[in-house]
């Protein structure tokens, strides 16, 4: 019995979402060698690119580059399973879910920034969430919001501002 060789096509837009996820979890390695003044406070650099993918191919597309991301970036920084790569998954889903929302906003009033402070919020709050309910069994954990808040709405708007240039400066 001779075991066959299954071969899947790889289209051009494979080939895209590739190359942009090796950019997001490029950033992801590079951002977990960066101190942080309280755990989970980060930069999120890698969310500029998934907006970037957003607001070039549509969510389908960011869907997938940011998945990409939490899965591989987990496995290099040796965080696969750990409670971390949970709570970057959930935090991701969420953002995603108001992403999958914010694309269908007027454009002449949201863009790349409106985007990413939605989902800088809605990141945080996945993960305080999920940090309530399965790692700090109490409502104490909901005193770190205000910090988480400020972080997401100050790194969503740097975030945003970046990815809405380098989205103008590629037209």
């Amino acid at each position: 019995m001779t075991a066959s060789l299954i071969e899947l096509p790889v289209t051009a837009n494979d080939r895209r979402i590739a190359r942009y996820a090796a950019a997001a979890i490029a950033l992801t390695v590079a951002e977990a060698a960066l101190p942080s003044p309280l755990p989970g406070v980060k930069p999120g650099l890698a969310n500029i690119v998934v907006l970037i993918v957003l607001m070039r191919h549509g969510w389908r597309d960011a869907a997938w580059v940011a998945l990409l991301r939490v899965v591989a970036g987990s496995l290099l920084v040796g965080q696969f399973l750990a409670p971390g790569f949970f709570l970057g998954l959930t935090g991701a889903l969420a953002s995603l879910a108001v992403l999958a929302g914010a694309v269908r906003l007027p454009q002449g009033w949201f863009g790349p920034v409106t985007a990413s402070i939605l989902a800088a919020f809605a990141h945080i709050g996945g993960q305080l969430l999920l940090a309530r309910l399965w790692l700090v069994p109490h409502d104490g954990v909901f005193y770190l919001a205000p910090v988480f808040a400020a972080s997401a709405l100050v790194f969503g708007i740097v975030n945003g501002l970046i990815a809405a240039r380098l989205l103008k400066d590629s037209l």
